[in-house]
């Protein structure tokens, strides 16, 4: 293994100082352009730009960032969404010249809280995914002086990255409608910043087009769970006047909702129609393909990383902004025109 090259060193091999040396490889403006380039090759020749670590000290970063996922469910990276999220922000930092570590409570073997455990790894920053929000441990990150970006969710302050929740259920409600369809039901997940838009989305477009929405029509249910989607779906079902169509809350879930209607022996979408949400790749094998909407997870997870980016490198001019990433309407052949 070879020697630490130092300041020192770069200075003696080229007559200069190490003044002059901490210029170069720092891109200050005042130095000759012949000097720098000297200075720079040696660097280079001794080895010392290759040493992360002298990288490190030189600018008082790590080029590692901390991504903190917390999956109370343990869908995990099974989770199709956020693997692709996460998928695109790895690409984008690695490309950018950073490493990603997963956060936990556990640096070393003590239990520590998110913050500390950032702090003990020396992170340049955190983009906080897939969370219970409201954790005073998550809040107490979010509250710090470490750069962060959430996705999804938005605080004062903070950059956010989110998907356009809003839209996307107005898209539906309004290709759903557009196919003659009044009785609309919505099987919404767990009370999230994502379900208030979404909620929102569903009621607006709902009101603009017309369109009554009887309180039994909107359900509380959980993402990710065919199960508990089935079980919705089937009180749907067997309501005096059921809906015509049922929007699914993502598309993983659907599967339960298909499974449930099959089971009650009616057909999709002959007698009931549905959609899903997210565009995940499942959307498009199961038998119907899908009616959903597509979330951008390439340009999510781009955007959260470079926007992190900015912010741990220039953080004087890196607006704390919400960036809104908008999604498309997939037309599958879940849902069927009315007469």
């Amino acid at each position: 293994s070879q020697e630490m090259v130092s300041m020192k060193d770069i200075a003696q091999r080229c007559g200069v100082s190490v003044a002059s040396v901490s210029k170069a490889l720092n891109g200050q403006q005042d130095i000759g352009q012949e000097t720098r380039e000297r200075i720079l090759r040696a660097a280079d020749e001794m080895g010392y730009l290759t040493n992360s670590a002298a990288r490190a000290l030189k600018t008082n970063r790590t080029y590692h960032i901390g991504v903190l996922f917390v999956d109370e469910r343990r869908s995990g990276l099974a989770h199709e969404y956020f693997s692709a999220v996460l998928n695109s922000l790895k690409e984008e930092a690695e490309a950018r010249g950073y490493d990603i570590t997963f956060i936990n409570r556990h640096a070393g073997n003590k239990p520590t809280t998110y913050l500390q455990h950032c702090l003990y790894r020396s992170l340049d920053g955190v983009i906080i995914a897939c969370v219970d929000f409201n954790d005073p441990q998550v809040l107490e990150l979010v509250n710090s002086s470490l750069p962060v970006v959430t996705i999804d969710h938005v605080f004062n302050n903070r950059m956010a990255v989110v998907s356009d929740n809003v839209s996307g259920t107005e898209a539906l409600v309004r290709h759903v409608s557009g196919l003659g369809h009044r009785r609309i039901a919505f099987i919404h997940g767990e009370r999230t910043a994502v379900t208030e838009n979404r909620l929102t989305g569903f009621y607006r477009a709902c009101e603009e087009l017309g369109v009554e929405v009887p309180g039994e029509y909107v359900v509380e249910g959980v993402y990710h769970d065919p199960d508990r989607c089935g079980e919705l779906v089937r009180t749907l079902l067997e309501l005096p006047e059921p809906p015509t169509c049922i929007l699914l809350p993502d598309d993983f879930s659907a599967i339960g909702g298909l499974n449930a209607i099959q089971k009650m022996g009616l057909r999709v979408p002959e007698d009931v129609s549905v959609t899903g949400y997210d565009g995940i790749h499942l959307a498009s094998v199961i038998h119907p393909r899908l009616t959903t909407y597509y979330q951008d997870t390439d340009v999510l997870g781009r955007t959260a990383a470079a926007k992190l980016v900015e912010l741990i490198e220039k953080p004087r001019t890196a607006l704390l902004d919400r960036f809104l990433i908008p999604g498309a309407l997939r037309e599958g052949l879940s849902v069927r025109r009315l007469d």
